[in-house]
């Protein structure tokens, strides 16, 4: 059957076409829907999970690939560093199910904090990597990544980025999906039990076998060349193939090398798609991966072929390739002129819109309670990843530091070590809490650290599609469980002060930071209010004659859905969910709060 999905949704139908039997993750744009679009497929036989973490995705996935089942697990590319622990052990285990990691890559980056080149984990980890161009690519890729994980007996890493993700296309599916058969877990310490003699032996086994990998990928139909057999040739992989074919059609008379493996790289194939070759420009997205195996093959077999790319200044560092930038430099490579897109200079730009929270989104009274609790004394704000991380713009301004998920928690310690005069917040979300957050919080406790915990509970995972976690009450099996929570959590834990207050009560979440800032040791406020996004409101503020037009209201909170014209302020009533803050902030009382429509 042909369907017309998202790159995402594409990996998924490659997935349960080659009979996946477990799939798990955490979600990350750009990857996200891989594991949505599979629980909406029928699936019978197939287990899916969002696990609280990537690392227990990969251990979940693991388990079952021990078992002789096939395993899926899914994350974006910042997720591979924390569940790199157990993939550097898997690579020296092996598995015996095939167990693919799909590592979605974010060049821009559109919502990461790095440009992370999982091609070079790959290569770290010793595992092979697919690279694919196309969600119809990546729809075979993932089948065949299956493939050479059971006949090598190692995970594989299929690698999407950004626009093969979120890209769509007609895919010709199966009519019907079926989970694979398998005979199940057989005890073999020798195999299971990693120790240091195993991981001596299977070092030198797994080098060997990537060898063979190596040759076996230079027959891969993932790796072809095009075009006439020239002097000037051309090496492209992931998307910046389809930006290089469609430029392309400027420049007729070069060769197209298509990498589509990257580690173990395919010499063979590569020296025989150079054969003649005098010039080559590699286009690829992130770091110069493709472009230093190709200088290493070319030192090594002592061929005289210059090579362009990203390490010689040609093609940028950082940031997405487009067809118009692989143009711009073909035409310098080639000495031709290329024609130039239609002039657009009388169309106006497109309007800025930075990102900001939601109006009447719960964290903007949650950060502003605690902006004015503070008033006046030193405070630092450590934040975290999520919708939560735009607090940080103006004017609220309330994210001093942001590093990865769960840092702000112990960065929050680490400042308070090295200035004790100041107030120490930690901002986390319930999702980001259960996923690498109560680690932290267990450090605090138990080197007596002082620090006021906010967990910004709005019971879902928001900023990546909300998707459902430990305190939401439901998992992706569509069971409804126990939830767990996050009160009696940080109770268990040791910590003595927990309050949970409504930050749309905005005269009791004052008075409680201020209360808990003024206590020693660690103490906990839950933040919790649903996410307006998926909780929406009937209602609507509005704003008196009464208004003096101070906007006070504007430049404390930033919410969108307030406008000042003709010298008064007004909500849009398209936006406005009728939280209060505003009513809350304003000094003359000319703003209703919670008027029903």
């Amino acid at each position: 059957m042909k369907e017309y999905v998202m790159g995402n949704g594409a990996i998924a139908l490659g997935a349960l076409a080659a009979g996946v039997n477990v799939a798990a993750g955490y979600p990350g744009t750009p990857s996200s829907e891989i594991i949505e679009t599979i629980a909406k497929h029928p699936h019978e036989g197939t287990y899916i999970e969002w696990s609280v973490n990537e690392k227990a995705a990969m251990e979940v996935a693991a388990g079952a690939a021990y078992s002789g089942a096939r395993a899926l697990v899914t994350m974006k590319q910042m997720g591979l560093n924390v569940a790199s622990d157990p993939l550097m052990s898997l690579a020296y285990v092996g598995v015996k199910g095939g167990m693919v990691v799909v590592s979605a890559d974010d060049p821009g980056p559109i919502s990461s904090q790095t440009e992370q080149d999982t091609r070079r984990f790959a290569d770290f980890a010793r595992i092979p990597v697919f690279d694919p161009s196309s969600p119809e690519e990546a729809f075979e890729m993932i089948q065949a990544a299956f493939d050479y994980s059971e006949k090598y007996k190692t995970p594989v890493i299929l690698r999407p980025t950004t626009r093969v993700c979120h890209a769509y296309a007609g895919i010709d599916a199966p009519e019907s999906f079926a989970a694979k058969q398998y005979d199940g877990f057989e005890k073999d310490p020798g195999r299971w039990v990693i120790f240091p003699k195993l991981s001596y032996k299977n070092h030198g086994l797994i080098e060997q076998r990537n060898k063979d990998i190596a040759d076996d990928f230079s027959g891969c139909k993932f790796n072809f060349t095009c075009g006439p057999a020239t002097e000037k040739a051309v090496v492209a992989s992931g998307v910046s193939y389809a930006y290089v074919k469609e430029s392309l059609k400027a420049f007729p008379d070069i060769k197209l090398i298509k990498a589509g493996t990257a580690f173990p790289f395919p010499e063979k194939f590569m020296l025989g798609a150079l054969e003649g070759v005098k010039e080559v420009i590699c286009f690829e997205e992130l770091s110069p991966y493709i472009e230093e195996q190709i200088l290493k093959l070319i030192g090594r077999n002592h061929l005289g072929i210059k090579v362009r790319g990203k390490l010689d200044g040609t093609v940028p560092h950082n940031g997405e390739l487009s067809v118009s930038i692989v143009t711009d430099i073909l035409s310098d490579f080639t000495g031709i002129s290329a024609d130039k897109p239609a002039d657009i200079s009388g169309i106006p730009p497109l309007p800025v819109r930075p990102p900001v929270l939601c109006a009447g989104c719960p964290h903007r009274a949650s950060f502003y309670a605690v902006k004015q609790a503070m008033k006046g004394r030193k405070s630092f704000f450590c934040g975290d990843i999520g919708c939560y991380t735009l607090g940080n713009a103006a004017p609220l301004e309330m994210v001093d530091t942001c590093l990865c998920m769960g840092a702000g928690i112990t960065i929050a310690q680490g400042l308070h070590r090295a200035d004790k005069d100041a107030v120490c917040f930690a901002f986390t979300g319930d999702s980001t809490f259960f996923a690498s957050g109560m680690t932290g919080v267990v450090n605090a406790l138990y080197n007596e650290a002082d620090m006021v915990l906010c967990v910004l509970d709005n019971s879902t995972t928001a900023m990546t599609g909300h998707q459902p976690h430990p305190g939401t009450g439901r998992n992706m099996m569509g069971n409804i469980v126990d939830k767990v929570d996050i009160a009696k959590v940080l109770e268990g834990m040791g910590v003595k002060k927990i309050v949970t207050v409504d930050p749309l009560d905005y005269p009791k979440a004052v008075q409680t930071v201020k209360e808990c800032a003024d206590l020693p040791g660690v103490k906990a406020i839950i933040f919790k209010s649903p996410c307006i996004a998926i909780v929406k409101s009937g209602k609507k503020c509005t704003v008196s004659d009464k208004c003096i037009g101070c906007k006070k209201c504007i430049r404390e909170i930033g919410c969108p859905a307030l406008i000042f014209e003709n010298g008064k302020v007004r909500t849009d009533k398209s936006l406005c969910t009728g939280c209060g803050l505003c009513a809350a902030v304003c000094p003359v009382n000319a703003i209703g709060g919670n008027a029903n429509e």
